[in-house]
């Protein structure tokens, strides 16, 4: 029971995150304008997702701050098990992406899932990847004097 609650504790906007992914995935929404403006929705995935990935690396890589029973990353400050963001920062938002597709499809009906809306959610967190691989590479090179 500790290690859920220093999990909640480590990752608690990532798990508000979720919430509020899951919330707007589901609920109904109203007609707006901005329905008008083609492909809309997919600039809406790819943020959310870009931003559920980037909180999840930023919590992380807080969590793990010269954490010594970690693989180093030298000159960085931090210390990070690749596998463990891999899965947490990138998959996992991947399946639930995927998950809430098929729900939307099959559990609701006025709700569909699209391939494409996958598509923008899978990018959003390979973007947010890629920037927290570069911030890494940018203080490791920083810590290096180069």
């Amino acid at each position: 029971m500790r290690n859920v609650w220093s999990f909640v504790k480590d990752y608690k906007f990532s798990l508000l995150v979720v919430a509020v992914i899951l919330f707007l995935s589901f609920f109904k929404p109203p007609h707006t304008e901005l329905d008008e403006i083609t492909n809309f929705d997919k600039f809406v995935h790819f943020c959310m997702y870009f931003g559920f990935s980037a909180v999840i690396w930023l919590e992380y890589l807080r969590r793990h701050r010269n954490d010594a029973s970690r693989w180093v990353i030298h000159n960085t400050g931090f210390s990070v098990n690749w596998l463990a963001l891999l899965m947490g920062a990138m998959v996992l938002p991947i399946v639930l992406s995927g998950a809430i597709e098929l729900g939307q499809q099959y559990l609701t009906t006025h709700r569909g899932g699209e391939w494409w809306d996958f598509a923008s959610n899978s990018t959003g967190v390979v973007m947010a990847a890629l920037c927290g691989y570069v911030f890494l590479r940018c203080r490791r090179r920083r810590g290096r004097g180069e």
